[in-house]
């Protein structure tokens, strides 16, 4: 994998340089995906025709520099990440694509900048700061990762490094229980009205991190989204054997449409 040093990241305050490890695929108009909190291998996502398709390891993640803990706040931060990434490979423009955590900071990215990016795919977007059928699942990954069973502590630590998964996981859950915290905001500062760039949501009926409201708030304050709630797909749609190849179709051709004309 190639590395692009940044002059500093908001993830790893105090360091300098940030190496941060990214997939450069294909050819076309940049795509940048952000992946989610369990990092990209666990969720993979194909090439997509027609597009450099550019995914960083958030640091923390995969083979970027690795930490002990995630600053607060940690989206606001990995946001930061995120364009000092594009600004370092020279990319004035381009498409986000962003699953899960990725997807909240890819519209926090769409919202402060847009006439930075052409479109902005939000899968599995979470919008909530607390989310109390998901507490259970975060309070396993910050006290007992190894709970999640072998089939899924392996892929984590074959991405991450058997003798760091732990601490990466550990840390995405505190991240999530200190979000809960404070739940007189939401993760986008109120901002989602805002929200002006082409959109496509993809979302998976089946999804266990949704909270009952978040996607009605969602179509109601963002009337322009194209909004898929896809069958029988869970929280990653796009890695999902029965839901993979129409979240690609969908994703190909809204980009096709918004970017192309």
């Amino acid at each position: 994998m190639p590395v692009v040093a940044l002059p500093s990241s908001p993830l790893l305050p105090g360091v300098s340089p940030v190496e941060i490890a990214y997939r450069d695929e294909g050819s076309g108009p940049p795509l940048l995906f952000l992946h989610g909190g369990w990092g990209h291998a666990f969720y993979p996502l194909e090439p997509v025709p027609g597009h450099r398709l550019l995914i960083p390891d958030r640091t923390g993640y995969g083979r970027s520099p690795r930490i002990a803990d995630f600053p607060r706040p940690f989206h606001a931060a990995a946001q930061g990440e995120h364009e000092r990434f594009l600004d370092a490979l020279g990319i004035s423009r381009c498409a986000l694509w962003g699953h899960s955590d990725g997807a909240v900071i890819a519209a926090r990215m769409a919202i402060a900048n847009p006439s930075r990016y052409s479109a902005v795919v939000l899968e599995a977007l979470h919008l909530d700061r607390v989310k109390p059928a998901s507490r259970a699942f975060f309070t396993m990954m910050a006290e007992d990762p190894d709970g999640f069973g072998e089939r899924v502590t392996a892929k984590l630590a074959a991405d991450h490094g058997e003798d760091y998964w732990r601490t990466v996981i550990r840390a995405g859950g505190r991240s999530w229980l200190d979000i809960a915290a404070t739940p007189d905001n939401d993760l986008l500062d109120r901002r989602l009205t805002e929200l002006r760039v082409p959109t496509l949501v993809l979302h998976g009926a089946e999804d266990p991190r949704t909270e009952p409201g978040e996607l009605d708030r969602l179509r109601r304050e963002v009337p322009h989204a194209e909004i898929h709630l896809l069958a029988g797909a869970g929280h990653s749609p796009h890695s999902e054997r029965a839901s993979r190849a129409t979240s690609a179709e969908l994703v190909a051709a809204f980009l096709a449409r918004v970017i192309r004309g």
